[in-house]
């Protein structure tokens, strides 16, 4: 089934109209010219909803992508944080696999996310590479352990001229780069952001923040013309548990 809804949309029918003039009064962040296309957020495993609800503040088209049909009028796919290994094992339980490499083809653009990006890299330390679009040479868990989860920030020029928070959790490091990578984020003796023309890749969470600059640059890197005013002040009313509204709760 289709699941295709406008950033001005609840996810969930039980949301009130209220709550989604609160969102489109603090949102900062707009459509300037239609284009058709809508961006997918992979929903096998990990943070769909947070992504999905980053993608409703800014008023972009997204649905849910669990099949092969869901892909056929995406634009953008985003692969997001949660187990890497599940996620490879999923992939290839539904087949996806090959879809998502023919899509990418076509021009789809994509986004990983912690795990979603050791899925994307060409090399992953230890272990077998999964879909090899980008070549980075990544090491999951580099921190170490779940306690060893930590925030921090950043400013990353090319996706906004203010400082962007930062969520680490499990996280992997990129340990190096080829030459058609463009480094976004080098931190410390790791890089943390990178892309290349049609893939982007963060080892940190921007979906666990209420800031919109990353997916703000990831619609404009599918070709969404946006104009933006002031991304941080659509902070303003984010909690960290806004995603809930998009949820589905089993009855």
């Amino acid at each position: 089934r289709s699941d295709a809804r406008s950033g001005n949309q609840s996810d969930s029918a039980g949301t009130d109209s209220g709550q989604a003039g609160l969102v489109v009064n603090f949102m900062s962040v707009h459509l300037v010219k239609h284009q058709p296309g809508v961006i997918g957020v992979l929903d096998l495993q990990g943070g769909v909803h947070e992504h999905l609800e980053h993608l409703e503040r800014l008023g972009l088209p997204y649905k849910r992508v669990k099949q092969v049909s869901d892909f056929a009028d995406l634009i953008g796919l985003i692969i997001p944080g949660g187990e890497s290994t599940c996620l490879a094992r999923l992939l290839t339980i539904f087949d996806l696999k090959d879809v998502i490499l023919h899509h990418y083809h076509r021009g789809m653009k994509i986004w990983g996310t912690c795990a979603g990006a050791i899925l994307l890299a060409d090399k992953i330390v230890g272990d077998q590479s999964c879909l090899r679009l980008i070549d980075i040479a990544i090491e999951r868990n580099s921190f170490g352990s779940q306690l060893d989860s930590f925030t921090t920030e950043a400013r990353v020029p090319a996706v906004s001229d203010q400082t962007i928070p930062l969520i680490f959790i499990r996280a992997p490091k990129i340990l190096s780069a080829g030459k058609d990578v463009k480094v976004l984020l080098q931190m410390d003796d790791y890089i943390a952001a990178a892309e290349n023309d049609g893939i982007l890749v963060t080892v940190f969470h921007p979906e666990l923040t209420g800031c919109l600059a990353f997916h703000r640059y990831f619609g404009l890197k599918c070709g969404l013309d946006l104009a933006v005013e002031n991304v941080s002040a659509g902070n303003q009313d984010w909690k960290n548990v806004s995603w809930m509204k998009l949820a589905r709760i089993a009855s």
